[in-house]
């Protein structure tokens, strides 16, 4: 009976074995496309992170621009201008090179004027969307030493993602300190309510 056991066993495992195998020479040889393309999303998540932030910078008064949650942190206007800064500082990291005399770092207390602060959020994304679209795959996917052993060109975009994200969270923060709703959300909310009236008036 054990040694019925046994071979039972035995034949079980060379059976797992040879599908593990087989798995495995299936994986090596899988040509099926991505899933995910990270320059179209990427692309895609940060034109949206810039026109919510034109929006919302537009949707602001001129007074509240210089507002901050304390002394030690950044103002409205300041957190647009470093979300603009960004794009050319991070993306530099790859080598692309900021416009003439832009100095990524001293942009964020450069203006309190909300039609500048616009441009200069419009006109960094414009830098920064030319920078990923003239990206190819093997871009992506070419090393970057100096940031890591196994740093890419695609990390870089990817740093720019998530950072965009964080201050525009950062700002939606501020915006609902100061009783101020997203002008997206409010767009939601009227969009929301007129398909509830319309709702409620078919039931009549």
């Amino acid at each position: 009976m054990k040694t019925q056991t046994l071979w039972s066993f035995c034949a079980a495992c060379v059976l797992c074995t040879g599908a593990l195998a087989g798995h495995a020479q299936t994986a090596t040889t899988d040509n099926t496309a991505p899933s995910y393309d990270m320059k179209a999303q990427a692309l895609l998540d940060l034109e949206g992170v810039n026109k919510k932030c034109v929006d919302l910078a537009e949707a602001l008064s001129n007074e509240k621009l210089t507002w901050r949650p304390s002394a030690d942190a950044r103002s409205f206007a300041e957190v647009f201008l470093h979300v603009a800064g960004e794009r050319y500082g991070i993306l530099s990291m790859m080598g692309a090179q900021p416009p003439a005399g832009l100095k990524p770092r001293e942009l964020e207390k450069s203006t309190t004027d909300k039609g500048q602060i616009v441009e200069d959020l419009n006109q960094s994304w414009d830098f920064a969307s030319k920078t990923i679209n003239g990206m190819s795959n093997a871009d992506f996917a070419k090393l970057l030493p100096k940031l890591g052993p196994q740093a890419n060109e695609g990390d870089v975009v990817y740093i720019l993602v998530a950072d965009a994200h964080e201050h525009l969270g950062q700002l939606i923060a501020y915006a609902r300190e100061n009783g101020i709703v997203p002008p997206w959300t409010v767009e939601a909310q009227k969009k929301k309510a007129a398909a509830a009236a319309g709702k409620s008036g078919d039931g009549k």
